[in-house]
């Protein structure tokens, strides 16, 4: 059977034993893993692999003994308790093996847990568990966690989120990597240890890591907030931390347009840099909406006019330095600002 993302969310949490396996494929192996090591701690516990419970066979040497694959699945163990076979990165070629095993299973066989990258639809492998009528197969996606399954995070951690730290929280599971957001909340629940508070922004910045974003968002603030002189030493921080002329220019175009959106909201700019989306950081919130009722919307269009032309310079088959034309671009722009 096929489990669409919120079932299968649930069922990473409390599987059911009873099953005859479950197939998680993806070509992020990135969270392929973190779901596949979620699902198999949840089946057999945190002592599960101590009390050999638990089975990995590589996908590779099934292609010389299949049948060790229904061996593993019959074997007992010294311990009760629920037991998994996890077979890590199978090929559609290992479909063959895999059918023949759970051809065999009957109840009280170990489960069966197959990772793979990502299956067309069509892939023998994929076909097989979503066909069978006691197995389960769920296709990971690009997509960063959503907010239920950040709470649940939290949840299990013993934590209670506000509403702005929230926030916070799905707008870095956006730009994270999903093993760094999953580090970042353990970072946080050790952070709260003992302390029964509401997570707060403030714990958010505190535990989120440290990237070039950090310091493109200080050069962003330098231009928006008219400090000229900051720009030169700030970009040449970033030139040595190998940023590229262009994602500078798309980091300040997002930046800008956040700001013109926020500035041409009904409610003023206070409320529109709350209502953007993705949410704009905590320890940002109050600048940007100075900035943005500082510049105003007329300049802001002014601005957004020089890093149209400026980025419409990068990609052109001008010879000008990629680096000094932004650097020219931003002291302009904060120059504007100034005035």
């Amino acid at each position: 059977m096929k489990l669409s993302a919120r079932d299968a969310n649930r069922y990473f949490e409390k599987p059911d034993p009873g099953k005859t396996g479950l197939l998680i494929f993806g070509a992020d192996a990135m969270r392929v893993a973190l779901k596949r090591q979620q699902v198999i701690a949840a089946l057999i516990g945190p002592q599960g692999e101590e009390e050999m419970r638990l089975t990995r066979i590589p996908a590779s040497e099934l292609r010389g003994d299949p049948a060790q694959l229904l061996d593993a699945l019959k074997a007992q163990s010294f311990f009760p308790g629920p037991r998994v076979v996890f077979v890590e990165d199978a090929p559609d070629s290992a479909a063959k093996a895999i059918t023949a095993a759970m051809e065999d299973w009957a109840e009280g066989d170990a489960q069966l847990i197959v990772t793979a990258k990502q299956l067309t639809p069509r892939a023998a492998l994929r076909k097989l568990f979503e066909a069978h009528k006691n197995a389960f197969a769920v296709g990971i996606y690009d997509d960063p966690p959503g907010r239920d399954e950040i709470e649940t995070e939290l949840r299990k951690a013993g934590l209670q989120p506000d509403r702005d730290a929230m926030a916070d929280l799905t707008g870095l599971a956006q730009v994270l990597d999903p093993g760094d957001f999953r580090q970042t909340l353990e970072k946080i629940a050790l952070y709260k240890l003992n302390d029964d508070t509401p997570v707060t922004p403030e714990d958010v910045a505190n535990c989120a890591p440290a990237s070039t974003e950090a310091a493109t968002d200080d050069a962003l603030m330098a231009v928006a907030e008219g400090r000229v002189g900051d720009i030169g030493p700030l970009l040449r921080r970033l030139q040595a931390q190998g940023t590229q002329p262009v994602a500078l220019c798309i980091g300040a175009n997002r930046h800008f347009r956040a700001l013109h959106a926020a500035a041409s909201d009904p409610g003023g700019p206070s409320q529109g840099i709350g209502r953007l989306r993705p949410p704009v950081p905590f320890k940002l919130r109050d600048r940007m909406g100075r900035q943005a009722s500082r510049w105003g919307v007329h300049k802001l269009e002014q601005a957004l006019g020089i890093l149209t032309e400026t980025d419409l310079t990068l990609r052109s088959s001008q010879k000008a330095p990629p680096m000094a034309t932004v650097e020219r671009a931003l002291i302009r722009l904060a120059m504007l600002g100034a005035r």
